[in-house]
């Protein structure tokens, strides 16, 4: 099954979940990938400065990786097309016009949005606001 293209038919129907878990992002220069795997990130980022890790809180916690930020992740339960125009642009101007700032993930069947744990119940709120409008 081919994900939704349509933005009208995406924001309607978008249907956001806030995670229980608390995320963080955290980044090593080197890494040897099995010990990577072994702190189940639920995401990873290979940039020029090095790996970036989307983990668990407690899992950072008990590794000692330094973080600047503690995030909850906010998910769109519809299967968006990797091809649609336009959704992430309209969830991150409804946040920014809060003053929340979102980071996006679009992986295969949903978008990810990840926001600082103390404006997670506005931005879903935000979210469920922007999805009833529509």
């Amino acid at each position: 099954m081919s994900g939704i293209v349509k933005l009208d038919e995406l924001l309607k129907n978008m249907r956001p979940v806030i995670s229980e878990e608390e995320y963080v992002f955290c980044t090593v220069k080197s890494f040897i990938l099995d010990d990577v795997e072994k702190l189940n990130p639920i995401c990873t980022f290979k940039e020029d400065e090095g790996l970036t890790l989307i983990l668990e809180k407690n899992i950072a916690q008990k590794y000692q990786f330094h973080f600047d930020e503690i995030f909850k992740k906010i998910t769109l339960q519809i299967h968006s097309s990797l091809q649609a125009v336009g959704l992430t642009a309209a969830v991150s101007t409804a946040l920014a016009e809060k003053g929340i700032s979102a980071n996006v993930v679009a992986a295969y069947y949903h978008d990810h949005i990840f926001v600082s744990a103390n404006k997670a119940n506005e931005a879903l709120n935000t979210l469920q606001s922007l999805s009833q409008s529509s």
